[in-house]
Parts: C-alpha cells; sequence; structure tokens
C-alpha cells in the first residue's frame, strides 16, 4: 500500500514574494488525490517542495516518520526513492530511446543486472500501453505517448507514492481521458498514493478520491470529493466551472470595482463563459475491466463513511447516492433527501451538521 503523506503549515515564499502559507493537509495512503488552483497559485512548487527540490520556510512534510523538511540530506536521498514523478511534459531524454529513458532511474540508483532491468523496463512499458515502442525515440511519438513513458519511468522503481504535474498539458480531451483511466488503472495495480495537480476540470471531476484547492496563497479546501464538488464556496464554483464570474481574475484576484463591472455586464446579458452544467456529482472513474479493484477506493468509502455526519448536507446526499443498496444496508444509513442517517447518529441541516470552512482541511 502507498504511503500516507502528512502536511502540517508548510509554508514557502521566493524573497519577499509569499507563495502560499500554512497550507495542511493529509494524503490518504493508496488513495488518488488532485489539487487545483488558478495558474501562478504554487501547485508544482507545491509538488518540488513535498521531495525537497525546494526547501520550506516552515512547516513539516512526513512521509514513513520522517520530514522531508529538516531532515538530512542522506535521509532525503533515500526518502526520495519512495517517489514517483510524471512532469508536464514527459522530462525525456532525447538522445536516448524510450527503453533507455525509463531504465535509467534503475541504472543510477540500483545496483540490477541488465537482464533484471529489461525485464522491468518491459514490465512498466507494458502495464502503460507501451510495448513494442521501446526503440523509438521521444522524437518519434505524439505527446501522448511520451506522457506514458513518463509514467513508466516514474514507476520502475514501485514507488509508493506518485507525483503528476499537470497530465493534460498539451493533450486533447480525448487522450487526457485515456491518461486519466491509465492513472486509475494503475493506481489499482500497484496501490500506491498519488497526488495529481490539475487544471483540468474533467479530470477533477472524475478522476480522484480527494480535492483541494489552493488559492490566494492558502489552502482552500481539501477533502473527500463531494465536498467540493457540492461547495458553495464561490472560487470553487467558479473554478469547477470555467466562468468570468467569480473571484478569480486574469492577475488572480480581482478587485472589488472589477467585480461590480462584470456582474453589472453579465446581468446585461453577456456571457461568462465556461462549462454549462457542472452541477452534482458525476460518476466517478473505474478500473478497466479485468483491472484489480482498487482497494484505495475502498478504504475510501469506509474513511469517509466514519465522518459522513461531520460533511455538509450536499456533500452527504452525493456520497449516500453513490451507494449501492447493499452498502447502503452495510454502513446503516438511509437516504432522506437532506436527513442521513449514520447508526445512532442522525443529522439534517436544522441540527448539528458541520459546514465545511472556507479554509482548512477536512478529513
Amino acid at each position: 500500500m502507498g504511503a500516507e503523506v502528512v502536511i502540517e503549515g508548510l509554508t514557502k515564499s521566493f524573497g519577499r514574494q509569499n507563495i502560499w502559507r500554512d497550507v495542511s493537509l493529509t494524503l490518504p495512503p493508496g488513495e488518488v488525490s488532485a489539487l487545483l488552483g488558478p495558474s501562478g497559485t504554487g501547485k508544482s512548487v507545491f509538488l518540488k517542495s513535498m521531495i525537497g527540490l525546494l526547501k520550506p520556510e516552515r512547516g513539516r512534510c512526513v512521509v514513513n516518520g520522517v520530514d522531508i523538511v529538516t531532515c538530512s540530506e542522506r535521509k532525503l536521498y533515500e526518502t526520495r526513492k519512495l517517489f514517483g514523478v510524471l512532469f508536464q511534459d514527459g522530462a525525456l531524454f532525447g538522445s536516448m530511446t524510450l527503453f533507455d529513458n525509463v531504465a535509467f532511474p534503475l541504472r543510477e540508483h540500483t545496483k540490477k543486472s541488465e537482464t533484471e532491468i529489461r525485464r522491468i523496463v518491459l514490465e512498466k512499458l507494458d502495464l502503460t500501453g507501451l510495448a513494442g515502442a521501446e526503440k523509438k525515440l521521444p522524437g518519434e511519438i505524439s505527446g501522448g505517448m511520451r506522457k506514458r513513458a513518463g509514467l513508466a519511468r516514474a514507476l520502475v522503481l514501485d514507488p509508493e507514492i506518485i507525483l503528476v504535474d499537470e497530465p493534460d498539458s498539451g493533450l486533447d480531451p480525448v487522450r487526457t481521458t485515456y491518461i486519466s483511466q491509465l492513472f486509475i488503472d494503475v493506481n489499482a495495480q500497484i496501490d500506491a498514493t498519488f497526488l495529481i495537480v490539475t487544471h483540468n476540470i474533467n479530470l477533477a471531476r472524475t478522476v480522484p478520491d480527494n480535492l483541494g484547492m489552493l488559492f490566494r496563497k492558502e489552502l482552500v479546501m481539501f477533502g473527500p470529493r463531494e465536498v467540493l464538488l457540492t461547495s458553495e464556496e464561490p472560487v470553487v464554483k467558479q473554478f469547477l466551472g470555467g466562468r468570468m464570474d467569480g473571484p478569480i481574475g486574469m492577475s488572480e484576484e480581482k478587485d472589488s470595482a472589477q467585480i461590480a463591472a462584470e456582474r453589472a455586464m453579465f446581468e446585461a446579458g453577456h456571457h461568462a463563459g465556461g462549462v454549462e452544467d457542472v452541477t452534482g456529482i458525476p460518476a466517478q472513474m473505474q478500473p478497466t475491466p479485468g483491472v484489480p479493484t482498487r482497494q484505495g477506493a475502498i478504504r475510501r468509502k469506509d474513511r469517509v463513511m466514519k465522518i459522513l455526519h461531520t460533511l455538509p448536507p450536499a456533500a452527504q446526499e452525493g456520497i449516500i447516492a453513490s451507494l449501492t443498496p447493499e452498502e447502503q444496508r452495510r454502513y446503516g444509513v438511509t437516504p432522506r433527501r437532506s436527513v442521513v442517517t449514520v447508526g445512532r447518529h442522525t443529522t439534517s441541516p436544522a441540527e448539528d451538521t458541520a459546514i465545511l470552512p472556507a479554509r482548512g482541511e477536512l478529513g
């Protein structure tokens, strides 16, 4: 099973420019999480800070008991072997074949024989749908194939944590869906912990178990996907809808005068753009038939059902609606509009349902 990553109070600046501050979240082991946010909010910086390529000023990032921020160089070097990273453009060596690109980490970090390396590389290429392409150069294949080769390389050391930086960058919507399916299938087969940084709304709505969002140098939310997908937080609704109407502007945050001017424009009939309908909670992408059941999805369901009574009513309804009748009986829940019964604990909007705060971590 993948490793749990616990991040507490992480703060990063470049000189006087604060990138984000006091970020706290936990990546549940073996689950797929995604981090959203407008361009320039420091999502890629966050990934680099997680693996020690950048050093935060404050906070902790704990993996298997090791704090990446304060540990020794030797300990950091060893802990990094738990990570696999898929960069935005694949980051392949242009003069090397796909075989040699994927074999590179094994040759650098292990003492395996070439026979063993060949077996592992061909296995990972097959896992990512690249069987038979091992002799090709990166310049001879499509962008989607380069992404898959980058993922194969990220997998060769059998990582417990896989970081993915904007996998849809440079890909058309169809190829983005294919690589999203690949993430789900890989997670099902190796049970690694995933964190995906993305701008892609469809990927964000259908792939991850958990969703988070960075905005205005802070973590707005992080928790089960249903919480963000039903959130009334203006910045979350605007981002998921891809609309101009909201607090996000071209320079990250709008001032009150711009918001008022745009609101008048929209009320006069100007289209705010974006996706027409992102209401509700779409079904989550499932492993390809024949691929093992995702153990992370099972653990996630058990974890979320334990905290169900603390979630906002709309999220509760979405979670229960996703359960089969058998699962509803097993978890002891009864859907009754916005009232949820969990064992002996009954909650409703008028009672003691805890509403997710505008900023902070959940679960």
